[in-house]
């Protein structure tokens, strides 16, 4: 039976769902404009999300070709969020006519929270079609776990193949499929690359001409954010890396990692990388907000949400009117999300101060992308930039806009370091399966029976 959580009488409440970039920035901004009000309890913040984090998802390829730390890619919330309640749980069901959200937690019965104002900052989750064998064989790129998994699978499978004589093996383990020519799908297969081209100085029996990699890409171009020229350019040096660029090619089936695809391809693969756009994520869906025919919630320039009082949203959930293109929405993106976020608590603060609201106008500054160590392409204000620049530019600019001084200087280590010291290829497989070891040393230790006594001698017939 739920139960309600009780706040400070008297005192607004505004529960932020989701601790993404949106909720995170949001809070942060509400931190510091209501610096006062947070102190006295005038008013009380609470931000909800399964996880104790907040991942900046640009480096994820990085953080999986193993040039940064997967650790140093994740902000503590708590730990930036000091004046905030920060709880580690997911909002299953929001009814906003009576304001109020059912909050499961990590252990324990699900809680119902009573708020004033809410801000759904849950963002998007991937959007996995019907093809037979993408559920079981698929990994996305959009967590720092799936990130760490991607690492050790694809150095796993460099094992595999250097460990058999078996051809078949060999070349299922050393094929490596794409799905999505977006900027998550590119820089994943460029980033893999990179770092098994790497791994193979190492082995004597895989080369880097053994290894097979493959971008899918439904569309007839790839990157379209950075133009059709850059992007033309970008597949042309992926293809000169040994990668084949297959463009208007869909993936049809993927059964026990056989990969069928539409132009008539099949192979099997022992890597399948599932980066082909993604969707609200499904709370969404269980609440009373309104959603438009894409499953996002309908948001006005202002970052409420259409028809609706004491709602706000923002980022990838959120269909935000893009005021520099008529008829357009804001992609769903890193830049929007941030300055989105920005604005979003600064509208919370005159609302809750009787002032007007501002609308969300921002022009698109270019797009950066990272293709590997010292490779990149970048249209930073319509400048076109190739190579090394765009790969200089590409991490100035995410080493600027990663969140807290703390994390700058983490990952600024990490590039440092590896300017003098090579790139570590070791697969940590194991610690996906931590217990592995301890129950098999288990299951071998039988409990001893104990011993029986010795019949007993018959004394001799006289």
């Amino acid at each position: 039976m739920a139960r309600t959580a009780q706040g400070t009488p008297g005192a607004p409440h505004i529960l932020i769902v989701g601790g993404g970039y949106v909720g995170m920035y949001t809070a942060l901004r509400l931190q510091k404009k209501l610096k006062r009000e947070l102190k006295r309890g005038e008013v009380k913040v609470t931000v909800v999300d399964p996880n104790a984090y907040m991942t900046y998802q640009p480096f994820l390829p990085e953080a999986a070709a193993g040039n940064i730390s997967p650790r140093h890619v994740v902000v503590p919330l708590r730990q930036v969020l000091p004046k905030c309640d920060v709880r580690n749980a997911r909002v299953i069901e929001i009814n906003h006519e009576d304001r109020w959200a059912i909050v499961q937690p990590l252990a324990g019965p699900p809680e119902r929270i009573a708020y004033d104002y809410v801000v759904m900052a849950v963002g998007a989750v991937p959007r996995i079609l019907p093809i037979p064998g993408l559920a079981d064989q698929g990994i996305s790129l959009k967590t720092v776990g799936e990130a760490i998994h991607l690492r050790n699978h694809v150095l796993g499978q460099l094992e595999i193949a250097e460990s058999t004589d078996d051809e078949e093996i060999r070349r299922k383990a050393l094929t490596f499929v794409f799905v999505g020519g977006g900027f998550a799908g590119v820089e994943a297969v460029a980033e893999i690359e990179d770092m098994t081209r790497d791994a193979t100085k190492h082995m004597r029996r895989v080369t880097p001409r053994d290894l097979r990699f493959y971008l899918v890409e439904a569309a007839d171009r790839i990157l379209p954010e950075v133009g059709p020229d850059m992007g033309k350019w970008t597949a042309e040096q992926l293809r000169g890396r040994g990668i084949d660029v297959k463009m208007k090619t869909f993936l049809e089936s993927a059964v026990n990692g056989d990969i069928v695809l539409s132009d008539g391809s099949r192979f099997p693969a022992g890597t399948l990388v599932w980066n082909a756009g993604v969707k609200p994520a499904p709370v969404v869906k269980h609440t009373d907000l309104p959603l438009d025919e894409r499953g996002r919630i309908k948001a006005t320039e202002y970052l409420t949400i259409e028809g609706v009082v004491g709602a706000w949203t923002a980022g990838d959930n959120a269909a935000v009117p893009d005021l520099t293109q008529d008829g357009m929405f804001c992609p769903p993106n890193a830049q929007h999300a941030l300055r989105q976020s920005k604005l979003l608590g600064d509208n919370i603060v005159r609302s809750l101060r009787g002032k007007s609201l501002k609308p969300y106008v921002h022009g698109n500054l270019g797009a950066v992308a990272g293709l590997g160590l010292h490779k990149g392409v970048a249209n930073p204000l319509g400048f076109k930039l190739k190579g090394l620049p765009a790969w200089w530019f590409h991490r100035t600019y995410h080493g600027m806009m990663v969140p807290t001084v703390n994390r700058k200087m983490r990952v600024l280590a990490d590039w440092t370091l590896a300017v003098f010291f090579k790139r570590e290829i070791i697969s940590l497989a194991s610690v996906e399966a931590p217990r592995a070891d301890f129950e098999l040393a288990a299951s071998d230790e039988k409990p001893l029976e104990a011993p029986k006594a010795p019949a007993q001698a018959k004394e001799p017939v006289i």
